[in-house]
């Protein structure tokens, strides 16, 4: 089963014993974290999709580890005014594995799909005058001829 979670304003794809790196999140590593923040659950045709999220749809993850991102170099400059600034950045971030995705009884409804619009009766019984629209007969126009003076 695949769910779209959100954690730390991003949206991450997962399975089942996946594991990633995501925005900090607070605890030990070995402790048990439940994300609320499903926005889709499913796998093929059973699809169940939130607005914005899914209701009792749940994805049970466990903390690995805690650790600090790649180095990141922040550097500002504007050319020949001797402006120059430089300063690093690395994000806080947290290593989970995904346990298991579990959605409740009350979920939702399973996305529909595509419906061909109806078609009208009229038109399906024969009677093809009646759905067809009428013009409204055009006015007769009097054009002037121009006269050589």
């Amino acid at each position: 089963m695949r769910a779209v979670i959100v954690s730390g304003g991003k949206q991450y794809i997962v399975n089942e014993q996946d594991t990633l790196d995501v925005e900090r999140i607070p605890g030990e590593a070995g402790t048990k974290v439940t994300i609320d923040e499903v926005l889709l659950v499913g796998e093929g045709a059973d699809v169940i999709c939130g607005t914005p999220t899914v209701p009792n749809a749940k994805v049970e993850a466990t903390i690995l580890e805690q650790f600090r991102g790649k180095k990141l170099v922040v550097f500002k400059m504007k050319r020949r005014k001797s402006y120059r600034r430089k300063q690093g950045h690395r994000q806080e971030l947290t290593k989970i594995q995904i346990t298991k995705i579990s959605v409740g009884k009350s979920a939702g409804k399973k996305a529909k799909s595509v419906q061909e619009p109806a078609k009208n009766d009229k038109a399906a019984d024969g009677d093809t005058k009646s759905a067809e629209k009428k013009s409204a007969p055009k006015a007769e126009t009097s054009k002037k001829k121009a006269s050589k003076s």
